[in-house]
């Protein structure tokens, strides 16, 4: 079977100063019409930034959705037509002060599908060199090295929900574990 949804009709109904939604029709491959309502997101990246004894770079900050602090990884919102490797590197140093050697593309994700379009795309940061942080002004977060292991143990008992950092940390492991 054939799976898809054509566009019929779509209108912005907010823009703000990350996300856009609009409201679309859509006709499906069963003839039907329905209601979408989508969340557009410029995208972002996040980074795993590893050290050489296997201590994760993780950022603690409070998230003003979920209405509590967070430990994800490094991550940040695309520029307009930023090339996404660029902004790892751009993000990685701004949040952690740390620049990498060495860069692996672990992908991109559909973080929620079901109704916003935005693509995460995640990367490996190795042979890490410290540097100075140069944090946006309202970017308030500190650094954590975290090891490895400690990080897969809270994700296996939820204590480390973030999409983003669940993913990127499993796919790090696992390509981490492949190459030695």
């Amino acid at each position: 079977m054939s799976f898809f949804e054509k566009q019929l009709e779509s209108k912005i109904v907010y823009e703000g100063l990350i996300v856009n939604i609009k409201r679309d029709v859509a006709e499906l491959q069963n003839g039907n019409s329905a209601e979408r309502e989508v969340v557009v997101h410029p995208g972002g990246v996040g980074i795993v930034a590893v050290t050489d004894d296997r201590k994760v770079l993780m950022v603690r900050q409070y998230r003003y959705p979920m209405q509590e602090v967070v430990l994800e990884i490094p991550a940040g919102k695309l520029d307009a037509d930023e090339d996404p490797f660029e902004c790892a590197v751009r993000e990685l140093s701004e949040e952690t002060g740390y620049t990498a050697n060495n860069y692996v593309d672990l992908g991109a994700i559909y973080p929620s599908p079901g109704f916003c379009r935005e693509t995460l795309y995640l990367y490996l940061a190795l042979d890490l060199v410290p540097g100075e942080m140069h944090l946006d002004v309202n970017e308030l977060l500190s650094v954590e090295q975290v090891d490895m292991d400690e990080l897969i143990r809270q994700i296996m008992a939820n204590e480390l929900k973030d999409a983003k950092s669940v993913i990127g940390v499993l796919k790090a492991k696992l390509y981490l574990d492949n190459s030695e």
